[in-house]
C-alpha cells in the first residue's frame, strides 16, 4: 500500500480513506462489472458512445489504485457475450475504444509493473482488436505486479460449457471430475478466485459473471455510474469489504447462525 501513499498527500481527500484500510487485509483479487455508461451519458443528453469514452477515466484510475494496494489480480468485465446484440455502430465502437485505449495505457501499464491477460471467447474478437490485445499481452507478459485481466466476450456459462468440452476432449471421465479439476479448465485457472465483486449503476444481479468463482466473494454495489467510480469509490468498496465477516459456510466470530448468511446491496 505504500505506493498508494506515495501517490496522496497528508490533506488529500482520500487520504484518510487510505489510512483507514488494514494492509494485511487487502482483496488478492477484485472483480467489477462497469455500468452504466449509457446511463451517464443519458443523463447528459449525450449519445451512449460518450458514456464509453467517459468511462475510460474510470478503467485507468481503478487499475492504478488496485495496483498501489498491493491487490494480485483486478478483472474487469469488459464485454460479455451479450453485448453482440447492441447496435453494431456501438459495437464497432468498443472496439475502437478497446484498441484506443491498449495502445495508450500500454506505457502506464508498464510503469506500474502490471501484467494484462484476457478470459473469455477471445478468438472471437474482430481481428485488430486481437492483434492490440496480443500485443500488449506479450509487452507485459514479464511484468509481476498486478495482473490486469479481462473478461472480453465473456460469460459465466459459456466459459463452463468450454471448460467441461475441453475435459471430455482430453479423455476425462464423469468419475474423475471434481471441483478442482473443473476450476483448472476455467479461463482463470491458477488465479485465485475473487475475494470482493463491486458492481456499480445499483444494478442487483451478477449479469453472467464469473459465476462459478464468486461463489463465496463479498458484493458490494453502489448506485454510482461507472463514469463516475473514481479512486474514492474503490476505497470505499474495499474499506466496506474489510468489515465483512468472511465465513466460508462456516460459524462467525459470535458462533451466531448457521451457514453463510445473504450479503446484502450496500449502497452509497
Amino acid at each position: 500500500m505504500q505506493s498508494l501513499f506515495d501517490a496522496l498527500e497528508p490533506g488529500h481527500p482520500d487520504w484518510a480513506l487510505a489510512r483507514a484500510l488494514d494492509p494485511t487485509r487487502i482483496p488478492k483479487h477484485a472483480a467489477i462489472i462497469m455500468d452504466g455508461n449509457g446511463r451517464w451519458a443519458r443523463k447528459r443528453s449525450l449519445p451512449r458512445v460518450a458514456g464509453h469514452k467517459a468511462g475510460v477515466s474510470s478503467v485507468r484510475s481503478t487499475v492504478e489504485t488496485c495496483a498501489q494496494l498491493g491487490m494480485e489480480v483486478l478483472t474487469l468485465y469488459a464485454f460479455s457475450v451479450e453485448n453482440w446484440k447492441r447496435p453494431r455502430a456501438e459495437v464497432d465502437m468498443l472496439w475502437r475504444l478497446l484498441r484506443l485505449y491498449l495502445r495508450r495505457e500500454l506505457t502506464t501499464l508498464m510503469r506500474n509493473n502490471i501484467r494484462l491477460t484476457a478470459i473469455g471467447r477471445v478468438k472471437a474478437l474482430p481481428l485488430m482488436a486481437q492483434q492490440e490485445l496480443r500485443y500488449v499481452m506479450e509487452r507485459t507478459s514479464q511484468n509481476t505486479g498486478l495482473r490486469l485481466n479481462l473478461a472480453i466476450n465473456y460469460g459465466g456459462r459459456a466459459e463452463l460449457v468450454d471448460a467441461v468440452q475441453s475435459l471430455i476432449a482430453e479423455g476425462v471421465s464423469a468419475e474423475e471430475i471434481t471441483e478442482e479439476r473443473l476450476s483448472a479448465a476455467l479461463y482463470t485457472s491458477g488465479l485465485p478466485d475473487p475475494d470482493l465483486l463491486i458492481r456499480t449503476s445499483g444494478e442487483l444481479r451478477v449479469s453472467n459473471f464469473l459465476l462459478w468463482q464468486i461463489a463465496y466473494a463479498e458484493i458490494y454495489v453502489t448506485e454510482t455510474l461507472w463514469p463516475d467510480f473514481i479512486r474514492a469509490e474503490l476505497l470505499h468498496a474495499v474499506l466496506e469489504y474489510q468489515r465483512r465477516d468472511r465465513r466460508f459456510g462456516g460459524l462467525g466470530d459470535t458462533g451466531e447462525g448457521m451457514g453463510r448468511e445473504p450479503v446484502s446491496a450496500t449502497t452509497r
